[in-house]
């Protein structure tokens, strides 16, 4: 069953506070994570037969798990604990009682805050567990029977309302949670992973991480880029952090700050990036880096993020992805251990070298003007990589993500207004018939009403401005607007059209924006 991811925005000073400390190193203050579980935890959870303790010692979560429960600790049980204490608590905990890389796959995107993303769970799993948070909430911590049998329990007794909520109140909710979710949950997401013991043996050193890093990255409104990471080490898992790359169009992506590696891969970071302190959150394993840089202050504003470690050999990218039949293009390949010639298949020839070194290499290439269109397996040397789209003619255009939300707020306040961001990508026929991604091309942007009851409302009128030439949608101001039917607040239902130019001839593609309040809620997992 697809369903919306959903979150939070605006947040508590305790839940910023947590967020800060999850990306930031310690101090010399920090005490020892067995003194502080002894004398912090042990006032409640009670110690079991190998140095266990009650509930602690039974659960398996993210760095981002672990935050969430310290902080309702302190938040529902007036847990008193230090920033540093904190720090040095989940460190440890997502260090021992962490999840394996394999455990995290395909549920990534929570941690990463993509918030646009159309979650695939079954639907008893959706309507009992991701009608108030995501799926992958649930999906990003493991626990035996007993554990997600209390937490059922827990959920009952801190929102006594949920039977009478909607997808609740239709069913004998109690009895399916406890029957039929946990054994569920306990087979699928069970405590004792085999995949967990085998890589906390096996997790290389976090030295392995210090040296430069050559990244590829996209920014939807914005486009490419590429440069370079480099990590020196600043203490036990602990690391500074300078950024030096650009945009397609040339402008820069420069900055610096620090990183912390928890459970032997979870990498995050915050790095100021021309002037805007930006989060990392990216699996590192081995010589690759991959995961997504957002805006701290606002997480819609994010790119994607790959790595190779300077010394390897991998292709990471093909900017931009595509060339046009007939055409002369410049072609930039970004990786780590270039070396070799160029190929980018059938009827795409190299025409000229204009730079090349092992992390870069940028070429002419003339494409034939009866290359046959569709996707080429790129290489350099032995490396394949990414491909290239060929096309003579785009056949469609689908707005990127296809359904958002971006939400009202308060310029400066307490609950800044969340964006839309899109991409137009184009997309082909191949010879087969078969349609193939193109990529993501310039486009021309507006917004419509949705629907007739949106058109009535004036929605285009009140819900926000469409930049119209980089896809990116400001919503409207929160709070009522007098000039609305009833005063009502500035929350609309739209369509977001993006129009590309292909030889004189526009083609459009439509996605769906729904603009609504704000968010008072901003757990670490949403």
């Amino acid at each position: 069953m697809k369903r919306k991811l959903r979150s939070g925005m605006s947040a508590s000073l305790l839940a910023v506070a947590a967020c800060v400390a999850l990306h930031s190193p310690y101090s010399l203050a920090a005490r020892d994570a067995q003194t502080i579980l002894k004398e912090t935890c042990q006032g409640c959870h009670t110690p079991e037969a190998g140095d266990q303790l009650s509930r602690i010692s039974h659960q398996r979560k993210t760095p981002e798990g672990w935050l969430m429960s310290i902080a309702r600790m302190q938040t529902m049980h007036g847990l008193q604990i230090s920033d540093d204490d904190r720090r040095t608590l989940v460190k440890y905990l997502a260090d021992t009682q962490g999840l394996a890389p394999s455990e995290t796959d395909g549920v990534r995107y929570a941690l990463e805050r993509r918030l646009n993303t159309v979650e695939q769970f079954d639907e008893k799993t959706a309507q009992m567990c991701g009608r108030c948070h995501s799926g992958a909430r649930i999906a990003l911590q493991r626990r035996p029977a007993q554990e997600w049998e209390r937490l059922v329990n827990f959920h009952l007794g801190q929102w006594p309302s949920l039977e009478y909520q909607a997808m609740s109140r239709d069913r004998d909710w109690f009895d399916i949670a406890r029957k039929e979710m946990v054994p569920l949950l306990a087979k699928r997401y069970p405590l004792d992973n085999p995949a967990w013991q085998a890589w906390i043996k096996t997790a290389p050193k976090a030295e392995a991480l210090v040296g430069d890093w050559s990244f590829s990255g996209h920014l939807p409104g914005k486009g490419e880029l590429a440069g370079t990471m480099s990590v020196t080490a600043d203490g036990s898992d602990t690391f500074k952090v300078a950024v030096k790359g650009q945009y397609a169009d040339g402008s820069p992506f420069n900055g610096d700050g620090s990183a912390i590696l928890y459970s032997g891969y979870e990498w995050r970071g915050n790095v100021t990036v021309d002037g805007v302190t930006m989060r990392q959150v990216f699996a590192a394993q081995g010589n690759a880096m991959q995961g997504r840089m957002f805006e701290a202050e606002h997480d819609e504003r994010g790119l994607d993020f790959v790595a190779a470690k300077q010394g390897s050999q991998r292709l990471l990218a093909v900017q931009p992805g595509y060339v046009k039949a007939g055409s002369e293009t410049e072609v930039t390949l970004i990786g780590s251990g270039l070396s070799g010639k160029p190929n980018f298949g059938n009827g795409v020839d190299v025409v000229e070298v204009v730079e090349q070194n092992a992390e870069r290499i940028k070429v002419k290439v003339k494409t034939a003007a009866n290359a046959q269109p569709g996707l080429r397996a790129v290489s350099v040397g032995s490396l394949k990589g990414p491909s290239l789209s060929v096309y003579s003619k785009i056949a469609s255009v689908k707005v990127v993500p296809e359904f958002s939300v971006a939400r009202i707020g308060e310029g400066g306040g307490s609950t800044p207004k969340v964006q839309g961001r899109f991409d137009a990508e184009a997309w082909g026929k191949g010879a087969d018939g078969k349609p193939y991604r193109i990529g993501v091309f310039p486009a021309q942007w507006k917004v419509e009403a949705f629907d007739e009851r949106a058109k009535e409302d004036e929605d285009v009128k009140f819900a926000g401005t469409m930049q119209a030439d980089a896809g990116v949608f400001t919503p409207g101001d929160a709070g009522p607007n007098p000039a609305r039917k009833m005063s009502t607040n500035n929350a609309g239902n739209l369509k977001v059209i993006a129009a590309v130019d292909d030889a004189g001839k526009s083609l459009t593609g439509e996605g769906h924006l729904i603009v609504t309040v704000q968010r008072w809620n901003n757990p670490p997992i949403p």
